[in-house]
């Protein structure tokens, strides 16, 4: 999504979010009051509000109040004066930017010392880049909001809800990528006040969502039970859905042609994506012609709007190897890595064949918001999918793997997809997921919809005594929703493994429903709080249009998709 979109989204967003405040301030009547007007409710003198006031109402929904009030105290001064709503929301909106830039200026300054070794330096290198990314999120939000301008109050929190949560993402991998203990404990005395403020700026949206829902603002769709609808986003431009089904029909006139063969403008895939034009404007198509392709990829964050086509998913291929084992950090060892916003990617294969005796060895890793996979395949052993951030769509795909592999903390949905596991090492069991929501209030899953999991032919005659589970929770509010399914055998009765000990089995959301197989049964299902076999109205919410907004972004242009239920 670019710049332009998201400043407009945040804008409806603060009008939202200076309604809820009124509301908490005075009266559910007045929560419809214009955003440039002063809070007006009870004092002492029956006169507007003072900013002490405003702020403690603001901050009465956050995790960490004394930072909210403090903050947002010395942004706009907590002097006893009136204040308008407009300087508390650009404040609020402030702070937790500038917090993020001071973390991000003092981790530069940071440097491993001689204990301290490569794999450590580069998740280091890592982290700079990852806070950095977090605060170009943030100011993709703030910049050029016009607090002038009153809109309609709308539903559009979803958004920044996500940007949002990519941001909290973003700070944990940048913790999780180091474990050198005195390197790590630095980083996250670096972190924590910018940390805190993004979870405060998080529950202040999602309090305004609930609130105004509550009020009647909000209108939310009703998921129907089967609705078929295009295999692409409605995002998408018409011009876009023509060259989308050209491209299906082999007709389509592409930007960039790859080929090994040296047929095309270039024998890399790098090379076609380091050639875009930086004033290029709309979509832009590289078509990937048959071959294997030993390089890593990266999409990055200013080549938006990518289309990448090959010629099928075993015969246009990106192959590597990186692997935690040889000294790289997990985060870089994703032989393609999605990073620019509206990428997408049809019939193309993607491989770490790093093995299994590797360890963490990423095939695809993806950052990019509104991101979108069809009838792709991801092989690999451990780590294979790195669902990293924002929101992602996965259709009539192939993902193979063993150990946590479809991971990360984005919102997520695998359609019609073949999960395929592994035989493992020796001393290993398989596990499918491995979901990293960390803050209660993140808008992230992992939901598995209409698919099948099932073994490959190599780990059939050990099925019943290598374990295999669907998932196990990787943060403390790990989520994901496994639904209209086809479970092997193979997967163990309990279904889900623990992570460590009883971490996470109280805070974590793991649910299932209207799966078959004979390894759907829940009969034999784990006893943690946090698990949960759910009926159909509670699993509506993880169906595409609600869990990514697929209303708004994935629109009907012919192959079957489906937005609600199969049944």
């Amino acid at each position: 999504m670019g710049l332009g979109k998201k400043i407009f989204v945040f804008a409806l967003t603060l009008v939202a979010l200076a309604a809820i405040i009124v509301g908490i301030v005075v009266a559910v009547a007045h929560a419809h009051r214009k955003i440039g007007d002063d809070i007006s409710g009870p004092s002492s003198n029956g006169g507007t509000a003072t900013s002490s006031k405003s702020i403690q109402a603001m901050c009465a929904v956050t995790d960490y109040k004394d930072a909210c009030e403090k903050s947002l105290s010395a942004a706009v001064g907590g002097n006893g004066n009136a204040v308008s709503i407009k300087a508390i929301v650009k404040a609020a909106v402030e702070v937790t930017l500038n917090a993020s830039k001071s973390a991000a200026d003092q981790v530069l300054g940071v440097s491993g010392n001689s204990t301290v070794d490569d794999r450590q330096k580069a998740a280091l290198s890592d982290c700079k880049q990852l806070l950095q990314d977090a605060v170009d999120e943030l100011q993709d939000i703030f910049s050029g909001v016009d607090l002038s301008v009153d809109k309609n109050l709308t539903a559009k929190s979803d958004d920044v809800k996500t940007w949002l949560s990519a941001v909290i993402s973003y700070q944990q991998t940048c913790l999780d990528g180091v474990d050198h203990p005195e390197l790590k404990a630095q980083l996250e005395k670096i972190i924590s006040d910018a940390a805190e403020l993004t979870s405060n700026a998080l529950a202040i949206v999602t309090e305004v969502a609930s609130t105004l829902q509550s009020l009647g603002a909000l209108q939310i769709p009703q998921v129907p039970s089967r609705r078929l609808l295009s295999d692409y986003p409605e995002w998408f431009s018409e011009s876009d859905r023509r060259l989308l089904a050209a491209a299906a029909k082999g007709n389509v006139k592409p930007d960039a042609v790859v080929a090994k063969d040296g047929s095309g403008q270039f024998k890399t895939i790098n090379a076609a994506l380091n050639a875009i034009p930086k004033d290029h404007k709309g979509r832009y198509v590289i078509y990937v012609k048959a071959g294997v392709y030993q390089e890593n990829v990266i999409v990055t964050k200013n080549m938006e709007n990518v289309f990448m086509y090959g010629d099928g998913a075993r015969r246009s291929i990106v192959s590597g190897r990186k692997n935690f084992v040889d000294g790289t950090p997990t985060f870089q060892t994703a032989t393609f890595a999605a990073i620019g916003s509206g990428f997408v990617a049809k019939s193309m294969g993607f491989a770490n064949t790093a093995g299994p005796e590797k360890h963490q060895a990423v095939a695809l890793r993806v950052q990019s918001d509104m991101a979108a996979f069809f009838n792709c395949r991801m092989d690999g052993y451990q780590d294979t999918l790195y669902v990293q951030t924002h929101r992602q769509f996965y259709r009539n795909c192939v993902i193979s793997g063993t150990v946590d592999f479809i991971f990360g903390d984005s919102a997520t949905v695998l359609q019609n997809c073949l999960i395929i596991v592994r035989k493992p090492l020796d001393n290993q069991q398989n596990t499918i997921t491995a979901h990293g929501r960390t803050d209660k209030r993140e808008t992230t899953g992992l939901v598995i919809h209409n698919c099948r999991i099932v073994p490959e032919a190599k780990l059939v005659p050990l099925k019943f005594k290598i374990p295999s589970y669907l998932g196990r929770p990787w943060k403390e509010y790990s989520r994901t929703v496994i639904m209209e399914s086809t479970i092997g055998d193979f997967i163990r009765p309990e279904g889900w493994l623990p992570w460590a000990g009883d971490f996470a089995l109280k805070t974590l959301y793991y649910a299932e429903y209207g799966n078959r197989g004979a390894g759907a049964k829940t009969s034999g299902r784990v006893k943690w709080p946090g698990f949960r076999v759910i009926g159909k109205k509670e699993a509506a919410q993880f169906t595409v249009g609600p869990f990514l907004q697929g209303d708004r972004w994935i629109g009907a242009t012919g192959a079957p998709f489906i937005v609600g239920f199969r049944n």
